[in-house]
């Protein structure tokens, strides 16, 4: 069992905790994350390691409640506990020696996991830029720690109602024209988002590292869940990622295998609410 030190809601879907394991906390490097179960009949969930204290022996996670297993997660507080969080596991963001330029891209909750990213690069002493997107608003996060963690942050929403108005790739596009250099993008957030980034990146022959998260189960290669093909070969990313080189994905097939499973998860939300308690929040 691990206690929830700490709970922060990042917006209205979005919640960040603070998590006590101390072996994880003094092993975990950037780019690793956990596999949890909220309890022994929930399903196995990954989550990426937003932050870690040795000292405390804590590890921070944040996760958007979209489906079942994260709407139970989120119904706990401080002081309740997990019954499984097992990491670090994957392998550490592989970052080439003679990149001293960077910027990184997030696309929505993929923000949780760049902005680590951008953070341990920062603290290398390399020179991070960083494109945060959002649709709206409303469900921008984590701004004044990527503010922080970079030396300039470009913030765009869909919808204009914030930042600058467009996509992210308009954006890296942009800056790219007007003469920036950079020696290595990461771009983490949704599949689509990646895909058509690696698509402009490629143009300019800029490498580019995505973060994937394939439907995924006990994160150790066994199951074959999370494959990937990858420049033709069919990788596991919870053992051979979750980074890989965004130019070599075939993001289409991707896209395919993480919808295998829609149906299912919005009937096991429908029947999740129906047992949900509207005045306490408790499920009956």
């Amino acid at each position: 069992m691990n206690k929830i030190i700490s709970k922060r809601i990042l917006n209205e879907s979005t919640f960040q905790m603070e998590i006590e394991a101390p072996e994880i906390a003094a092993r975990a490097k950037t780019g690793q994350f956990v596999v949890l179960r909220v309890d022994e009949h929930g399903e196995r969930i990954p989550l990426t390691v937003t932050d870690q204290n040795q000292d405390t022996g804590t590890v921070s996670i944040i996760f958007q409640a979209v489906g079942v297993s994260t709407m139970k997660l989120a119904a706990l507080d401080s002081g309740d506990s997990i019954v499984d969080f097992v990491g670090p596991l994957g392998l550490p963001t592989p970052i080439p020696a003679d990149a001293k330029r960077i910027c990184i891209v997030g696309g929505g909750l993929g923000c949780a996991v760049a902005y680590p990213q951008a953070k341990s690069c920062k603290q290398a002493g390399l020179d991070v830029d960083m494109i945060a997107g959002f649709r709206t608003r409303d469900l921008v996060i984590l701004e004044e720690e990527m503010q922080a963690a970079t030396d300039r942050l470009f913030i765009t929403t869909d919808d204009g109602s914030y930042g600058e108005h467009g996509f992210v790739t308009t954006k890296l596009e942009a800056l790219i024209a007007e003469g920036e250099q950079y020696d290595l993008v990461i771009a983490i957030g949704p599949t689509v988002m990646m895909k058509f980034l690696c698509i402009l990146t490629a143009q300019f022959n800029l490498p580019t590292i995505v973060s994937l998260n394939p439907i995924m189960i006990d994160g150790t290669g066994l199951c074959g869940c999370c494959r990937v093909t990858v420049d033709g070969v069919t990788r596991f990313a919870c053992v051979d990622g979750p980074d890989f080189d965004g130019h070599l994905v075939d993001f289409d097939e991707l896209m395919a295998r993480n919808a295998f499973y829609m149906q299912q998860e919005a009937e096991a939300i429908e029947a999740y609410q129906q047992h949900v308690c509207k005045l306490t929040g408790e499920v009956r």
